[in-house]
């Protein structure tokens, strides 16, 4: 009775396995051109921005995992949770994250302190070790940032601070049933984990900035069932609604252009 009750007052993690998580990871644009006093400042930019917009969209530490940090980019994990749909991360978290960016490179002296991101949203399954956390969706989501294509894409979008890749689980899943506008999404391309490809699909945000400390929580009732459009948000688009991509450049792009295949299913 004793050894019971000892081993259920502990916080005993279940057996080894896979668990699902929501995937967001951020990474610097061209943080290996500063120097390391600069990179130090960087850093410590991302972690307050990143932390607000999660704050102002509603994700708190209940629902996350710890940062996994990564020198210049930030792996961010979230629980499964009602409180925490796909839609929330697309339509309010990395629009807010984008306005936040704007804010602060907007009060930036220093040119080496302006802070532009590429940003990667996928979800999957993951294992956790003493070490840390890994698994083929996380090497999927890294993948996906680190596509050339998509660096190119963020060098050639000045109107913002920040381009999104979103998997192709993603976008079958939430993009093309009709939560978010497809239209505002273009074909990145293809990147290659192991014996497989991948597609991913590229969107620029546009910025949202929330009016109030609570105006980003969520509504009652099931988000996941209405188009972002239709819902009540206490937020207001930040510097216009130019969510345009670089012009197509030429023939055969299927990064900026609608040339690129639709995925096929999984």
């Amino acid at each position: 009775m004793g050894v019971l009750t000892a081993v259920q007052s502990q916080d005993v993690r279940l057996p080894d396995g896979p668990v699902h998580r929501l995937i967001v990871a951020v990474d610097i644009e061209g943080s290996t051109t500063r120097n390391n006093r600069a990179k130090g400042e960087l850093r410590r930019a991302l972690y307050e921005v990143l932390d607000r917009a999660l704050e102002a969209a509603g994700i708190a530490a209940r629902h996350l995992e710890p940062h996994t940090d990564r020198g210049d980019s930030v792996l961010v994990l979230i629980r499964p949770h009602d409180d925490v749909p796909k839609t929330l991360l697309l339509g309010r978290l990395i629009p807010m994250l984008t306005a936040l960016l704007i804010e602060r490179n907007a009060s930036v002296i220093r040119p080496e302190l302006g802070m532009r991101l590429r940003a990667v949203v996928h979800a999957g399954e993951i294992h956790e070790d003493n070490r840390g956390f890994y698994g083929d969706d996380l090497d999927v989501a890294f993948r996906l940032l680190e596509a050339p294509k998509l660096k190119k894409t963020l060098k050639e979008t000045a109107t913002s601070p920040l381009v999104l890749v979103v998997s192709d689980t993603i976008f079958n899943a939430i993009v093309q049933q009709g939560y978010l506008d497809a239209d505002e999404y273009r074909f990145l391309g293809r990147v290659r984990v192991g014996n497989r490809q991948r597609q991913g699909w590229v969107h620029i945000p546009v910025p949202l900035k929330p009016e109030t400390p609570t105006a980003a929580r969520r509504p009652k009732g099931p988000l996941s069932s209405l188009p972002l459009s239709s819902l009540p948000l206490s937020i207001a688009p930040l510097n216009g609604r130019d969510r345009t991509l670089p012009e197509d450049r030429g023939a055969g792009s299927s990064v900026n252009g609608r040339g690129g295949p639709r995925p096929g299913p999984g």
